[in-house]
């Protein structure tokens, strides 16, 4: 049986491997690939009679982990230059401005015709308005830079500040400047932390000669998030800090104490870890996608009730993406299609705390959400493709 599983478990990957291949050429989304296959496994098992145990609750772990490694390995990729402040700028604005007026308008529709307290709606609307750079960045992978760098900004930003506003709204029961002071003390705190953490990571890259020295590195990681987030910290901010520091520190080498991490040693290191972030983070990725496609119910796909309600959100993110695009002069096609709700929507809907949920945001209107999403980018991806040839 342990020879089946470990056999089961190289070919799913290896043919995840294939659907982030092809990716590029096909335009198809992997995570819609892997979405399915994972279903397919669901059904060949249940044909067969096979009894696999629960794996739902490996689902928030490998989920967490992804957060993790998909934040770190776009952060990794981006530049700090002056000729970047301005998409720097514009991309910040973008997913501030349109994560609040999508949280906002879902909370207000919930509120009008459904009755629920404004704040609950709220809580449960913030998922459904966060973009998910797991899809998002490997989807341009073969775009035109000014394009790619819009996308890694701006779903990268989107995811941290998603996470920001979901545990400032559920942490604090009311909303007044007591509550915005204590947030901004916890920014701090959480900055402080993440600038020694940084420090030490980067001096233990730099002079420990050990053959084994990654591991460790995402170990501490994944400990300081993890501690972070239980202390209701703000953690991804450390991901986000210890990630532009690797990825620049050439541009801080001309400075004195720069010196101190042996910048030219530190180098061809942080070369070598950002190919083994990428990689972890594809395995990873691949695992949290295919249970995630495992555990889907065909009758949650079809729900009809949920799919008006799925209807609803994805008109309103693509409404509000439009309006937003437009108003910082960005061009409509394809960013207009990249706007894929995902791992950080599923991880979020699965954080609702239970006083706080509704029993419209289900497990049935996330999958649909995030396929309808994952479907009109690929499609937008494609119509874009056609016409640019």
């Amino acid at each position: 049986m342990s020879a089946l599983v470990i056999l089961t478990i190289c070919v799913l990957l290896l043919i995840a491997y294939l659907f982030d291949l092809s990716a590029s050429k096909t335009k198809i989304p992997s995570v819609v690939l892997l979405l399915i296959l994972g279903w397919g496994v669901r059904q060949i098992t249940q044909f067969s009679g096979i009894s696999l145990p629960d794996l739902t609750p490996i689902l928030p772990g490998l989920g967490t982990i992804g957060l993790v490694l998909i934040v770190l390995e776009g952060s990794l990729e981006l530049e700090l230059k002056k000729s970047k402040i301005a998409i720097v700028r514009k991309s910040f604005t973008g997913a501030l401005l349109s994560m609040m007026v999508l949280a906002f308008a879902i909370a207000f529709i919930l509120f009008k015709f459904k009755g629920y307290p404004f704040e609950q709606s709220l809580i449960n609307a913030i998922p459904f308005s966060v973009i998910s750079s797991a899809i998002a960045i490997p989807s341009v992978r073969s775009s035109a830079e000014s394009i790619r760098e819009s996308v890694v900004y701006e779903s990268s930003l989107s995811d941290i500040l998603g996470v920001l506003f979901f545990n400032f709204m559920t942490i604090n029961a009311v909303i007044d400047l007591s509550a915005f002071g204590n947030f901004g003390l916890q920014i701090l705190v959480m900055f402080v932390i993440s600038l020694a953490t940084t420090v030490a990571l980067s001096l233990f890259l730099s002079k420990v000669e050990h053959h084994i020295r990654f591991i460790p590195i995402i170990l501490v990681i994944l400990l300081v998030y993890e501690i972070s987030h239980e202390l209701k910290l703000p953690s991804l901010i450390f991901i986000m800090i210890f990630g532009l520091f690797l990825g620049n520190l050439d541009k801080l080498s001309r400075y004195k104490w720069a010196q101190y991490f042996r910048p030219d040693v530190l180098d061809k290191e942080i070369n070598k870890f950002k190919e083994f972030v990428f990689e972890i983070s594809f395995l990873v990725r691949a695992l949290f996608f295919m249970l995630f496609g495992y555990l889907i119910k065909t009758s949650d796909i079809f729900d009809l009730h949920s799919l008006t309600w799925a209807i609803i959100i994805v008109s309103l993110i693509f409404l509000i993406r439009a309006i937003q695009l437009k108003i910082s002069s960005q061009p409509l096609r394809p960013l207009l299609f990249i706007a894929p709700r995902g791992l950080i929507t599923i991880l979020l809907v699965l954080s609702i705390p239970a006083s706080q949920q509704i029993p419209l945001i289900n497990y049935s209107l996330m999958i649909q959400v995030v396929v309808l999403t994952s479907i009109i980018m690929m499609v937008g991806l494609m119509f874009s493709s056609v016409k640019k040839q």
